[in-house]
């Protein structure tokens, strides 16, 4: 028999849930991820991970929804700057709606770096700390080590090339120490990221530029001197800032306020957007390209799950021709995350690029907290290229090389011995210096490859081969310089590019979002019809990633780094 008592119980609780005011919490623990990974393995690992385009979503919502009251933020390390940037453009959004904005924090930096976490936390209305924690506000410095020493000592001759000057990874192997323009770079990197924090903690907390810096080269902080400060607005453990909130929301109609996260929220809301709507709906293309660039398939780009995504170029090619074919998209924003790598790659996705636009889809690139080299390849055909004032992006140039090992096999005793057809057969041996006529070689694959990227990087952005040139040479700069000099549009997040696809594609405001390359369950089991189905290139598990050559030299299998090795078959 049922108890009629527990019945009214389930149907309270179901009316509660539909009506009860909301205070949206968000755990920061774990940072955040751009996208849903594209392998399926990596996705299923990541699958209680924070995607950022969730959360944007759900603030956004959160906007004009009557029922929010608040968010509740649990700040900690693990997001990069530009994301902790785009995540204070959508706290701002929510604070202009009204909502109460609360940050807190056990520690910001416990012996460690609590300068972007704190910078992220300064966006919300109030700032908790935890009185045992810090407030780690200690500044931005950047850490790079020259190898070159080492390497003598251990008897590897490192043999690079590069295009020009600022290019400065090759540096890492050949250098004792800076170079002047590799110091020069560097140094600015840091005085522009160092600005961007110092203006926006002091705006946020009402205090002046130098006081702040005065206060940073005094950090890390005890919570009783950031309190007095001015940098925190109380201390408290979570059960009392959980208490104070959930008391100043207070109940609505006699309905006590409930936690939701705010994933979980956007999609319990946004499910009706999901849904078949009838007729044509127009929407906007999003395409993620994340980790380094390879050619292939997209998958994870290191033997382990946490080394990141890689960016196949099949598979951003194949989402980019799928939503030029979809008569629905409207426009593409690409959202790019990437160091670079393969330069072929990297002008593959170009090329996909300038064929959307050619299709008459507008393109707008959207900048994670890297987009540099490679990643700034692929981004420089776009119609407008928006950055965050902390991304990392430039570095047009080019680098080849290689480590000769020869000596240190001699000092370790090992003899190898090698035959070869042809003059440059052993080209990249590790085991041979290069010849004259080989380095004729790399000096012409370099010519090209620069002379092509700044080339290209003039007809996109409208320059002159000379100013592209004073802008390039392997120069690494942040949004916010290079925003000054032409390199990128906007600065602002993945909600300003979508705003300008929806613009430039004559959309409304609230135009939906579809994400490229979409493949159902079904579609990753049958088998592609051709090289233009969908699923031709759907993402790969690349277990070794780059350290596939290696793997296989060793004798691993093919499968990857955590296949166990016989027959696990338990009876």
């Amino acid at each position: 028999m049922v108890d009629p008592g527990t019945v009214v119980n389930v149907i309270k609780q179901a009316r509660d849930r539909r009506t009860a005011p909301l205070i949206l919490e968000l755990d920061l623990t774990d940072g955040l991820v751009e996208s849903a990974p594209a392998d399926p393995l990596t996705a299923l690992m990541s699958i209680r991970r924070n995607h950022l385009r969730d959360v944007l979503d759900g603030l956004r919502r959160a906007r004009g929804d009557a029922r929010v009251r608040a968010l509740l933020v649990k700040v900690s390390g693990g997001v990069g700057l530009a994301m902790a940037q785009e995540l204070r453009e959508a706290v701002q959004g929510l604070r202009e709606a009204g909502k109460l904005t609360v940050a807190w924090a056990e520690t910001f930096g416990e012996s460690g770096r609590g300068t972007v976490p704190y910078y992220l936390a300064t966006a919300f209305e109030r700032v908790y700390l935890q009185p045992s924690g810090d407030v780690g506000l200690t500044g931005v410095a950047l850490e790079e080590p020259f190898l070159a020493g080492a390497l003598e000592k251990a008897g590897v001759q490192p043999r690079f090339g590069k295009r020009h000057e600022y290019k400065t990874m090759a540096n890492t192997f050949m250098e004792k120490t800076y170079t002047p323009e590799h110091e020069e770079s560097s140094r600015r990197l840091v005085d522009s990221l160092g600005e961007q924090v110092t203006a926006g903690i002091a705006a946020a907390r009402g205090l002046t530029e130098d006081r702040v810096r005065e206060l940073t080269d005094r950090g890390p902080l005890l919570a009783p001197e950031a309190l007095e400060a001015g940098l925190v607005d109380g201390l408290a453990y979570r059960d009392e800032v959980y208490g104070e909130i959930r008391k100043e929301v207070g109940p609505l109609d006699g309905t006590e306020p409930l936690l939701r996260y705010v994933s979980r929220y956007n999609r319990a809301h946004g499910l009706a957007r999901r849904l078949p709507q009838p007729g044509k709906q127009d929407a906007i293309a999003l395409i993620n390209g994340q980790g380094p660039i390879k050619l292939g398939r997209s998958g994870r780009g290191g033997p382990l799950p946490n080394q990141g995504p890689a960016m196949g170029s099949d598979t951003v090619g194949a989402a980019l021709r799928a939503a030029v074919r979809d008569d629905r998209i409207k426009a593409i924003v690409f959202r790019v995350n990437s160091p670079g790598g393969s330069a072929v790659a990297s002008d593959t996705i170009w090329r996909e690029v300038v064929l959307a636009r050619k299709a008459g889809k507008p393109v707008i690139v959207s900048m994670g907290n890297v987009a540099a080299s490679g990643g700034y390849y692929v981004s420089m055909a776009a119609d407008a290229i928006v950055a965050q004032p902390g991304t990392i992006t430039g570095s047009i140039g080019v680098v080849v090389g290689k480590a000769v090992i020869n000596e240190l096999l001699e000092r370790l005793g090992v003899g190898l011995g090698s035959v070869a057809a042809g003059e440059h057969a052993r080209m990249f041996s590790a085991t041979k210096d290069f010849s004259e006529s080989e380095w004729e070689r790399i000096n012409a694959s370099l010519d090209r490859i620069y002379d092509d990227f700044t080339a290209k990087a003039a007809e996109g952005r409208g320059m002159s081969r000379d100013r592209v040139h004073e802008l390039a040479r392997g120069r690494v700069w942040t949004g916010a310089d290079a925003k000054a000099n032409g390199l990128v549009d906007e600065l602002g997040g993945l909600d300003l590019a979508l705003e300008l696809a929806r613009k430039r594609a004559g959309l409304s405001a609230d135009a939906p979002v579809r994400s490229f390359p979409h493949a159902s369950p079904l579609d990753r089991l049958r088998p592609p019809e051709s090289s233009e189905d969908r699923t031709a290139a759907r993402a790969r598990i690349d277990a070794w990633g780059s350290l596939g050559g290696l793997a296989a030299r060793l004798g691993l299998p093919a499968a990857g780094p955590l296949t166990l090795p016989g027959s696990w078959e338990i009876r």
